[in-house]
């Protein structure tokens, strides 16, 4: 999940401590990009950009391609409309990059940068058990949909229909990642029935 689908909230590190490893169920990689199609013939390919941070993908950035997360090392860059134009260590002809068309660009999550107080990665929100400011369980967060305005979460509710809630400080009043809750208060005519 990506940079760009975060949400306002108190900012929380989490890791296990000492291991370095990402919390239980946390991604081990992010998406910050997809590859698109190879450009000239010197082996440089197109990355559509999937991150906020696009600033921190530079030469000498290994970065992992594909569902397999296949490791290559970034030798070059350049701005080219809204994308990145890459170029690969050990890939210099069109035909090798072409190999690379359509997939996802991914960095570890333990290389993800710090969020400002009050931000957080979608990852961080999923699963966490919504609640009402009236203390009345309303489900569980399942997913983020991004609109052209205000972003909706969706609450998966048991036996009944989702719950669709507009990300806005009058709706979302806190989120409490470490005790995996979100408050939310429910306008008259939200809630489907």
């Amino acid at each position: 999940m990506t940079s760009r689908r975060r949400q306002a909230a108190a900012r929380h590190r989490r890791k296990r401590q000492g291991t370095g490893s990402p919390i239980e169920g946390e991604p081990a990689f992010l998406v910050v990009g997809k590859l698109r199609r190879p450009h000239g013939i010197r082996g440089e390919i197109l990355m559509a950009v999937m991150t906020d941070f696009p600033e921190r993908i530079q030469p000498g950035l290994t970065l992992f391609l594909g569902e397999e997360h296949q490791p290559v090392e970034v030798a070059s860059l350049r701005k080219h409309n809204k994308g990145l134009l890459l170029l690969f260590e050990g890939i210099d002809t069109r035909e090798d990059v072409e190999l690379f068309r359509n997939r996802n660009v991914f960095v570890p999550t333990k290389d993800r940068p710090p969020l400002p107080e009050g931000e957080y990665y979608l990852h961080e929100l999923i699963g966490l058990q919504v609640v009402t400011d009236e203390g009345e369980t309303l489900g569980v967060l399942s997913e983020m949909i991004e609109t052209g305005a205000t972003n909706v979460y969706v609450v998966r509710r048991e036996g009944k229909s989702d719950a669709l809630l507009p990300a806005t400080e009058e709706v979302i009043l806190e989120i409490d990642v470490s005790q995996k809750t979100m408050r939310v208060h429910i306008l008259e005519g939200l809630l489907p029935d």
